[in-house]
């Protein structure tokens, strides 16, 4: 790392001022990235998109891509076992029940994706695992071949289908059944037709990603598919244009849908040197940004913080994949766009949500997470968010999965015991939040940050300001929460707040005599020591969801009190003493 370029320090600065909600999916584009948008609608109105529609179904693949990333060995061991399992659930390999499943929307997913084909190939040779894919591959050619049918021919599950489908083509064709090697091309053939018309209609984010990927990999692997392999790659880099943040982040503000996003473009980029090419230079050159703002929201334990329902992915998987991108990037430390702010000193990292929450079209599921922080000393947790509203396994209930995205759940101020900004039960964010006043600001002793948002400021007629410094030495944060008066709505009667720290599972707790204080032991005896003032101080019992979605029970520091209509101050520091 010491040969990295040096840094300039203006180029992910951010200015003081205030940061609106993202109101649109597009960002801006490149002079290529227009041209090849221009290119993309054109290919709708001449030949060149009915040629790709016609012709002779492949007898065969032009050759077999290399996937980059290893599989889940847990995964992969229980499809040895004969079952076929993710998050908590598992059934038969030979009674999946495609016809009529009874499984959950994100085990569909998985098994419609044919995800698992990288986790049988991981464990096993292609002797023995091509039995087991093939079995699977009967079953979902028998429900889904030539049917279109919703979710299994969604156009984000297709793209991904056929990313895994090219890249582990000798799980699944290396039978002798002649029928049924044509059924599954054929299927092939047919997907990438549909994918040719529904790939937009894909949502912003990783779906839409996952499905121009699969439109480009198709023209690659497909004979004959030069004229689609072009459209693809215009189509992919308009959906990398509406899918990402100008600074390298995705629009659902999602650690976990980065990651998946990631992976997605360096499989891609597998493909194309099966075919000895190279990714189109616009979709290459947002690679490397991608990565820096996934390493902007890492810990030193190299895993995730837990924001917008991610939870924090296993570290070894993250590591690899940060290792086959092969860009060589310092960690993103102010995402005006993305949106989380990193302050660190010595071994000590603070991660900052210091943004609105994502759009309501383009995230299921988000959460009211604004001004929540999660910090960490080395490899150790300290403060958290519980995290993993989307990521849980199957046996947590659908209620706690719902609760995890309050903002209670985070680590900030919860105002009236309401959330910052309203969550829908049908998964979908309300009013609340709309903007955020932000600076920051660097000096040789601390890293300051302070942040306001309004999602408070029509029910109660007040604004939450939290203020945070990280001393240059890493051993002192000290924060300030503040709620001050502003709009026109003014209420009489004090308004109950709750300024809540999730701690991670490891963190030991002892309380102080006085109540005001609270003493962490981390593992490896790192010591450090909470105080506040300004508010009462208990500790309850909290949760966390760990990198493979189970939960986790723990503990949170709660500091508590009232606001009077004239606004309030509360301070709070973390002290390293050992």
């Amino acid at each position: 790392m010491n040969d990295l370029p040096p840094l300039d320090p203006g180029a992910d600065g951010i200015e003081e001022g205030k940061r609106l909600i993202r109101q649109g999916g597009d960002g801006g584009l490149s002079l290529s990235e227009r041209i090849a948008e221009r290119f993309h609608r054109l290919t709708w109105r001449t030949p060149i998109h009915t040629l790709k529609l016609k012709g002779r179904h492949p007898l065969k693949l032009l050759t077999v891509a290399d996937d980059p990333f290893f599989g889940d060995v847990e995964r992969g061991q229980a499809l040895l076992d004969g079952e076929l399992s993710f998050r908590g659930e598992a059934l038969p390999v030979g009674m999946l029940g495609l016809d009529k499943p009874s499984f959950s929307k994100s085990y569909g997913e998985h098994l419609h994706a044919f995800a698992w084909l990288r986790d049988l190939s991981s464990v096993t040779t292609r002797q023995v695992g091509a039995p087991i894919a093939e079995a699977i591959m009967r079953q979902w050619i028998a429900a889904h071949g030539a049917t279109i049918s919703e979710p299994a021919w969604r156009p984000d599950l297709w793209g991904r289908r056929i990313l895994y489908w090219t890249a582990h083509a000798p799980l699944i064709l290396s039978s002798t059944d002649l029928v049924y090697r044509s059924n599954v091309l054929h299927a092939l053939a047919r997907g990438a037709r549909h994918l040719d018309r529904t790939a937009d209609k894909a949502p912003a984010g990783a779906p839409r990603i996952a499905a121009w990927c699969g439109v480009v990999a198709a023209g690659l692997m497909i004979p004959g598919g030069d004229p689609r392999r072009v459209f693809g790659e215009a189509g992919l880099i308009k959906a990398l244009a509406a899918s990402l943040t100008d600074d390298g982040g995705i629009v659902g503000r999602s650690p976990a849908s980065l990651y998946d996003a990631i992976q997605l473009v360096t499989m891609l980029r597998g493909t194309y040197a099966a075919r000895r090419m190279d990714l189109p230079e616009p979709v290459a050159e947002r690679l490397p940004k991608m990565v820096s703002a996934l390493l902007g929201v890492m810990h030193g334990d190299k895993a995730l913080s837990s924001w917008q329902g991610s939870c924090p992915q296993d570290p070894e998987l993250i590591v690899q994949t940060i290792e086959a991108t092969g860009a060589r990037v310092r960690p993103l430390r102010q995402a005006r766009d993305w949106g989380y702010q990193r302050l660190s000193a010595g071994n000590t990292l603070v991660i900052v949500d210091a943004a609105p929450p994502p759009v309501a079209r383009m995230v299921d599921g988000g959460c009211a997470s604004t001004l929540a922080f999660e910090l960490s000393d080395g490899v150790s947790r300290i403060v958290v968010n519980c995290g993993g509203a989307r990521s849980a396994v199957a046996q947590v209930p659908a209620s706690l999965a719902e609760g995890l995205r309050t903002t209670a759940a985070h680590s900030t101020l919860v105002l009236g015991d309401s959330n910052s900004t309203a969550l829908h039960a049908d998964g979908t964010l309300g009013k609340g939040v709309a903007e955020i006043e932000l600076s920051r600001q660097e000096s040789e002793a601390t890293s300051r940050l302070e942040a306001s948002h309004n999602g408070y400021v029509r029910r109660f007629g007040l604004v939450h300001r939290r203020l945070l410094a990280l001393g240059n030495d890493g051993r002192d944060l000290r924060g300030e929460d503040m709620l001050l008066p502003e709009g026109r709505r003014r209420r009489r009667d004090p308004v109950p707040f709750a300024i809540r720290f999730h701690l991670a599972p490891d963190v030991e707790i002892a309380p102080t005599a006085d109540g005001q204080a609270a003493f962490l032991r981390l593992p490896g005896q790192l010591l450090w020591q909470f105080r506040a003032k300004g508010a009462a101080l208990t500790i309850e019992e909290s949760l966390w969801i760990n990198a493979f979605g189970r939960p986790i029970a723990t503990r949170q520091l709660v500091l508590t009190g009232e606001a009077p209509p004239g606004g309030a101050s509360i301070s709070w520091a973390f002290h390293r003493s050992r």
